[in-house]
This record gives C-alpha cells, structure tokens and sequence, in this order.
C-alpha cells in the first residue's frame, strides 16, 4: 500500500477492498438433489464498480445447477497468501443472491480481469452471474472479527463507470510508463509488464501481461474515493508524481 494511503477503516472498506483484491473466490451452494447439503467450489472472481461480485460459470458445474434451484449463495474470499499464520490474515465472507446478468460492463470488467477466459465466455452453457450481497462477516486480524451490512460501495460512481474504459486506454495507450511505476514503486513489483484493466471509486486494477505470471493481479488504492473521469484523472496524477519521488 502506498505510504500516505490511509488503510481501509470501517469493516466494509476492508471487506470490499479484500474482495476487490483477489483473482478467485469460494462458492458456497446447496446441493440441488434434495439433501440441502453445502457444496463449496473454486471460482473466478471480479467485481462490479461498486464491489459487487461478478462470476461466470456453466450450466454443466454443480455449483450452477445449485444456484439454479437455490440462488442463495456465499463467497469466501481469502487474503491469507503470504502469512506464515494463515489464520491471522484477512478473510471475508459474502452472502446474497446470485442473479444472471447480461448487462454489458459486466462482461466487460470480468474479462478485462480474466482475459484467458474470453476464449469460453461465449459458449452456450456459461453465463455471468452478480452476487447481491445482503450481508458480509470479515475476519481482518485477531479479535477484528465484525458482521455487516453495507458492503456495497454506496458513493456516487455511475460517471465513472461510463467513463471507465476511456481513463484504462488513455492509461495505457499514453501513460503506459505511469502504470509501470505504480506496479514498481507504489506496490513493489520491480518486474513485469503492467496494464490497468479496471478503474473504481476505491482504487485501480493493474494485471501482468508478460508470459511470465502473466494474468497476476494489483490492486492500487485511492487515498480517497473518485466519481468521474476528472477525480479519477487527479487522483492518478497525485500517485505517478508519488511514485517519481521515491
């Protein structure tokens, strides 16, 4: 994280920013043939512009079938990777209802974060999937274990999402060597090629395009939250001139 962004505060910043953060997520279902029995399964995981989970998966998995009888569902995601004490590392469980969605930006976001899974995402049997979640449990450290209820980004954020892909082209097109140096200097990875492929209130997203890693994630936090392409712009301005100085 960068040196003068404030950690997230209150239990949902730090839910939304966990999830926001990973590649995958737990499903949690209940199995479609009449037990009721929980079905956990490994899935790809993005996220709406205001955190709302977004998932694509087949008809022909067990986890569909599941949330087509029962679209309750849960997802885990985990932030533990790197503690030598897994338990003591970030987690947070999501619970709501998986609903389809065909809504453009929808697409657009998971496969900008899962660009491999472009090659399937038009098949018959797969379809994208929001989680509205209607409550969330995180798990952020020892003793910091708290139930809430407004996980979702609240903020003004339509703008933003509207003018979304133009800010990631203009990113990459023109200031390609600003998202090198976030990647390096702000988050630490020295090595790589970097693009931005997703922009929020909270922070942007960088993936790895070389062949080494490629597909590895970042995610770079705001000091505080935008709404629209001009915030956005000086937000991402005040981080590159940070980012030079170090």
């Amino acid at each position: 994280m960068t040196s003068d962004t404030p950690a997230p505060s209150s239990p949902a910043q730090q839910g939304r920013a966990l999830a926001r953060a990973c590649r995958t997520a737990t499903l949690g279902t209940a199995m479609a043939d009449g037990s009721g029995q929980p079905y956990a399964s490994l899935v790809l995981l993005a996220c709406d512009v205001d955190a709302t989970p977004l998932l694509l998966i087949s008809t022909l998995a067990d986890h569909t079938k599941n949330i087509l009888n029962d679209n309750r569902v849960s997802l885990l995601c985990d932030g533990t990777t790197g503690f030598t004490e897994p338990l003591t590392g970030p987690r947070v469980t999501l619970l709501g209802l998986a609903e389809k969605t065909d809504l453009p930006r929808h697409r657009t976001r998971f496969l900008a974060r899962h660009p491999s899974a472009e090659m399937y995402a038009g098949f018959k049997d797969f379809a994208f999937y929001r989680v509205s979640v209607t409550r969330a449990h995180i798990v952020a450290g020892f003793g910091r274990i708290h139930w809430f209820d407004d996980y979702t980004y609240s903020g003004d954020w339509q703008a933003l999402a509207e003018a979304e892909a133009d800010i990631i082209d203009h990113m990459n097109g023109d200031h390609a060597d600003a998202v090198q140096l976030y990647a390096s200097k702000l988050l630490g990875r020295a090595d790589g090629t970097w693009k931005m492929c997703g922009v929020d209130p909270e922070g942007a997203d960088l993936i790895r395009t070389d062949e080494d890693n490629e597909g590895e994630l970042l995610r770079l936090p705001f000091a505080k939250p935008v709404r629209d392409a001009e915030s956005a712009r000086v937000e991402l301005v005040r981080l590159v001139k940070q980012a030079r100085a170090l």
